[in-house]
């Protein structure tokens, strides 16, 4: 039977703003207090997934969640109407009003880890919704994130969900964004690469030092064991705490993955050549492909300014493969002068396509942290909801839904607007209806 890559890009919020919420994550810092735009941000995602929809690529939409999530301001000691407490919050303690606000569940490669059935004990599909416990304003998420999981992939013969881990430091998962699956064909048995920062119980061991490592080998530990992974499937590495310290907050800011091959830097893991060489080792079937950008060719910092790794890399038809990048790598030199050698290098890029996302580029989130990577057989993905599958008619409704409800700006002042929060519950609860989801969200009108 066929299987497929499927990339489930999540939808940006029509609360987007720039609240600067991620410390670690460098981009964000930089734009706190920038004023926004939630139109153009939803649409040029939206550009994105029909574009590669287009071409031939299986392409689906996970919908924003609610914004501001009220009901944690309340259980946080704010009371009143939902006017009063945005009011209340917003003059005593803002930093809090702007973390259930923020729209950061469009960057859905952190919002789970997800296993196909080829690799599972039980021959399901698995997912984890990640619970994010590094950042307030995503440790939020997991509990919608798990329901809309379950409304897009409900049927229990071929999917299997799972709560997100415990809610403590030692268990921090951040999902997809350190976690890449590596094989010869989609549907054969493969080899699952977690990433971590840190071990959690294990004091002596390295980590950073100006960031905090959000990812723990604990986690990835589990996650495999809920997934029902074999040993010889699996292969674990610490991401290099001095990238982390230099503003590559994930995984996928340093490294990208698809099928036989392994897009990185020289600097992003510890002990790379014991890393490649269990990767090369386990790959079932076939050998690994690594394609290592050296700090010469691109140092971090214009990798990290750049996003070049926070990119899609999606297989075509003929066997080689396309490169999906921020068009931010055309504007910095030395990573488009990268991009143009690494086309006629003969390796397994044969085309590269540059999207503006400057939008969610500003917050730090490139074309890889947009999206969830799900792969199917044929029968999984009929039993998928299939109105959350892009096409022409789904682009249409959507662009007229963005038109009708997504402000063309927000500031940070406009946060205390209850009619923000009017509108973002009339605009989701128009997309339910749209991509005919169950329900799903906390709040209702």
């Amino acid at each position: 039977m066929n299987a497929f890559e499927v990339n489930f890009d999540g939808l940006v919020g029509p609360t987007h703003n720039y609240g600067g919420l991620s410390f670690g994550n460098i981009a964000s810092e930089r734009h706190l207090q920038d004023i926004s735009n939630p139109r153009a941000a939803a649409k040029q995602g939206l550009l994105k997934m029909k574009a590669l929809a287009d071409r031939g690529f299986r392409q689906g939409v996970l919908p924003p969640q609610q914004r501001p999530d009220l009901s944690v301001l309340r259980r946080l000691g704010f009371d009143g109407s939902h006017a009063q407490v945005m009011t209340r919050a917003a003059k005593r303690a803002p930093e809090l009003l702007a973390a259930v606000y923020s729209a950061s569940s469009m960057w859905t490669a952190n919002s789970a880890t997800v296993s196909p059935s080829a690799d599972t004990r039980d021959g399901k599909v698995h997912f984890t919704a990640a619970n994010l416990n590094a950042k307030f304003h995503r440790a939020i998420e997991h509990p919608t994130t798990t329901r809309i999981l379950k409304g897009i992939f409900s049927d229990e013969r071929y999917f299997c969900h799972h709560s997100a881990l415990p809610d403590v430091s030692q268990f921090g998962d951040e999902g997809a964004a350190n976690h890449t699956r590596l094989c010869q064909d989609y549907g054969d048995s493969g080899l699952e690469f977690f990433v971590y920062g840190r071990e959690a119980f294990n004091e002596s061991a390295l980590r950073p030092k100006r960031y905090p490592a959000r990812q723990t080998l604990e986690a990835c530990q589990a996650i495999a064991r809920l997934h029902g992974l074999a040993d010889q499937q699996v292969v674990y590495a610490q991401q290099s705490p001095n990238i982390i310290d230099a503003g590559v907050f994930h995984n996928d800011v340093i490294a990208v993955g698809n099928r036989d091959v392994l897009f990185y830097h020289q600097t992003a893991f510890m002990d790379s050549d014991k890393v490649l060489a269990e990767l090369d080792k386990k790959l079932p079937n076939t050998r690994l492909r690594a394609i290592c950008v050296s700090e010469d060719e691109v140092s971090v910092e214009e990798a990290v300014r750049s996003y070049l790794f926070n990119s899609q890399l999606l297989s075509l038809a003929d066997g080689s493969m396309l490169l999906v990048v921020p068009h931010e790598c055309r504007e910095l030199r030395s990573v488009s002068s990268y991009l143009d050698r690494l086309l006629v290098s003969g390796g397994p890029v044969s085309q590269i396509e540059a999207f503006d996302l400057k939008q969610s580029m500003k917050n730090g989130g490139g074309p890889a942290c947009l999206r969830l990577r799900v792969v199917l057989r044929d029968d999984e993905l009929a039993a998928a909801n299939p109105s959350a599958m892009m096409n022409d008619a789904l682009f249409a409704k959507l662009n007229q839904w963005i038109d009708k409800h997504y402000r063309e700006q927000i500031s940070q002042s406009d946060l205390a607007d209850v009619r923000l929060y009017e509108e973002s519950l009339v605009a989701l609860d128009e997309l339910t209806q749209i991509l005919n989801l169950p329900p799903v969200y906390p709040f209702q009108l």
